[in-house]
């Protein structure tokens, strides 16, 4: 069995794409562990803003997380919509494509891929800081267990969507069936002691107050919460990924994302003041995750609290993978349209988009590394991009039902009201984390906007080049000169002369005469002579290059542009002997075929041809020298023109 069918599993087939898609469930771990992860992170980034209020801060909780879930819900039926409308997926992109225009939609495209990269960092060091909290000797190895982290998930999503799915599943069901244990334990505890329940383990006690009620801290809380919204767009963009009947099972899918998500964010906004858990300060000593807290006082810090901290870590370090099944798509479908090099629309052995998931690893290998694994920072900044193509994708899909002939006034009005929604919201979060970063998502936006518009227009050069290139008109030519660089006789330029012999019968073999390197080998004819002239094929011009100071490619590269200019109708073909060996010491051998290929090809012209001989050092070994007379039989008998 091959190395990479161990590695990665056999080859699959194009025709087996709909084997490998996923149902309804399998989809909320491949597509929904960033929102199921985000309820883990979202509630306590807004009430780390809250803290300077003290407990008074508390009261604010639900009616600011309840204001977030009213905007989910209101995501949630734009986005059933963008499913039915365009089943194709690719989400906001394809929406403001159809509906806004190219440039909408290449800023909707933008603003999803930093979004991706920027949660694809923050979910692996999320969980690896959360893992270093309860156990604090891993502090020094930080940055080795989130690019170790990075590695796995790499390894899974290049092994195919359905593997990936199998891998997450369990730790997702896993999260949801702890955390809903201890929020209805904590609510039936508030019913039953009428609003007055005990903790089992008190949290710390909070801060005094440090400032007063206003609204620009609320809407920095609010800004901050919203973070908890990032990853619903995930299923609209994966539709394909879904088993028939595609929309359907996308919609339950993200049915089930939002329900759960919507679940959990109510169920710790309502038992976090009952149990009088505030945020404590990230960073500093005595930290703990509200989840950590709230857990604790409701079960206390036995089995239960264990395997829920456990099963958070696991979700938070593995809600990358949203990043990865969505991230490749979307390149994709850019690809298609030529925003981005054609590479990233090819599926790799197990039909997923490889070049997608490679770059998608390396950019957040790159992020982690500058981060130097604390992304903290970062949490506020994806959100930006998440909520700019919320706000496109509904824009679109309010012109989409304008223009349709059956239009859906309900349809529209839902559609704009999401608009308006995440519209209003983007601002606020823009003006609320502009200080603390936002301002770099601004800046990063339109340069890869220039970046993918500028790939586009080469794109579109070539395309206009190549297709007005005028008719062929098939004429008798004359047959090429092939001229090969023989540094030394042996079994590589054996094959190399004998390849230019097949090609023509004008032949010219390239010598570099070095001052200090002894006289170049001459006597390489002897052994070809005889075999030549049985073909009956013309001796090969013996041409020396004298080299003074040691130079040898370029010569090269003179003589054959002479030769281009003195022959203005006919073909040059350089043939360029080369030596292969194993990949990894490959390095080792001269590099000089390389070069001049290089150079050839910098400087070319449309009447020089290179043509590679290789020589397959390890084929050689397996033959044996007994078969060295054996190139010389294999020359034509004659040449057909």
């Amino acid at each position: 069995m091959a190395f990479l069918d161990v590695l990665l599993g056999r080859r699959l087939a194009s025709r087996e794409d709909k084997e490998q898609r996923v149902n309804a469930v399998a989809g909320v771990a491949v597509f929904g562990l960033d929102g199921l992860g985000s309820a883990a992170y979202g509630p306590e980034a807004a009430l780390t803003v809250l803290i300077p209020l003290g407990l008074a801060g508390l009261a604010f909780s639900l009616p600011i997380l309840g204001l977030i879930v009213i905007l989910l819900t209101i995501v949630f039926f734009s986005y059933r919509q963008t499913i039915a409308a365009y089943p194709t997926g690719a989400g906001s992109y394809t929406v403001a494509k159809e509906n806004l225009g190219e440039h909408m939609s290449l800023l909707a495209a933008v603003a999803l891929m930093v979004d991706y990269a920027l949660n694809t960092a923050v979910g692996i060091s999320s969980g690896v800081n959360a893992l270093i909290s309860g156990l604090p000797a891993l502090q020094p190895y930080a940055l080795w267990l989130c690019l170790g982290l990075l590695v796995l998930l790499t390894y899974i999503n290049l092994r195919g969507i359905r593997e990936s799915a199998r891998v997450f599943l369990p730790p997702t069901a896993l999260f949801v069936l702890t955390l809903g244990i201890v929020l209805v334990t904590g609510i039936v505890k508030i019913v039953l002691s009428g609003g007055h329940p005990e903790a089992v383990e008190a949290p710390p006690p909070a801060p005094g107050p440090a400032e007063q009620v206003n609204w620009w801290l609320l809407m920095r809380a609010f800004a901050a919460g919203c973070t908890a919204m990032t990853g619903v767009e995930a299923v609209s963009n994966g539709i394909q990924a879904f088993k028939e009947p595609v929309i359907d099972t996308a919609r339950r899918s993200l049915a089930l994302i939002v329900i759960i998500l919507a679940s959990l964010l109510l169920g710790i906004a309502f038992v976090l003041p009952f149990f009088h858990v505030v945020a404590t300060e990230p960073g500093k000593p005595g930290y703990q995750s509200v989840l950590s807290m709230v857990t604790a006082a409701i079960c206390g810090r036995g089995f239960l609290y264990y395997l829920t901290i456990s099963a958070v870590l696991a979700v938070l370090s593995l809600s990358a993978n949203t990043s990865f099944a969505d991230f490749p798509r979307l390149c994709q479908r850019l690809a298609h349209d030529g925003f981005l090099p054609y590479a990233f629309g090819l599926r790799g052995r197990r039909l997923v988009f490889t070049q997608g998931i490679c770059v998608l690893a390396v950019v957040t290998a790159g992020l982690l590394i500058f981060f130097n694994g604390v992304t903290d920072r970062l949490i506020p900044l994806f959100a930006v991009g998440a909520f700019g193509t919320f706000t496109l994708s509904q824009a679109g899909m309010v012109r989409h039902w304008l223009k349709n002939e059956k239009r859906s006034p309900l349809s529209a009005c839902i559609n704009g009201l999401g608009a308006s929604a995440t519209g209003a919201a983007l601002l606020i979060i823009v003006a609320a984390k502009f200080s603390e970063g936002a301002w770099l998502v601004v800046i990063v936006l339109p340069c890869l906007y220039g970046l993918m518009l500028t790939i586009k227009r080469h794109s579109a050069h070539i395309t206009r080049a190549i297709a007005s290139a005028p008719l062929v008109h098939f004429k008798p030519s004359e047959s090429p000169i092939a001229v090969v660089f023989v540094d030394r006789w042996d079994c590589v330029s054996q094959k190399a002369l004998q390849t230019a012999y097949t090609l023509t019968s004008e032949v010219e073999v390239l010598q570099v005469e070095r001052e200090g390197a002894g006289e170049p080998v001459q006597d390489w004819q002897e052994a070809a002579r005889q075999s030549i002239s049985n073909a009956k094929l013309p001796p090969p011009k013996l041409v020396l290059l004298k080299s003074p100071y040691r130079e040898v490619v370029s010569l090269i590269v003179e003589h054959i542009w002479q030769l281009e200019r003195e022959n203005p109708s006919r073909l040059i073909a350089v043939v360029v002997p080369e030596l292969v060996d194993h990949w990894y010491v490959s390095f080792l051998n001269n590099q000089r075929a390389a070069i001049l290929k290089t150079f050839l090809l910098l400087k070319g012209d449309s009447r020089v041809l290179i043509i590679t001989v290789p020589w397959y050092l390890e084929d050689r070994a397996r033959k044996g020298s007994a078969n060295r007379e054996a190139w010389w039989e294999m020359f034509p008998a004659r040449l057909d023109r």
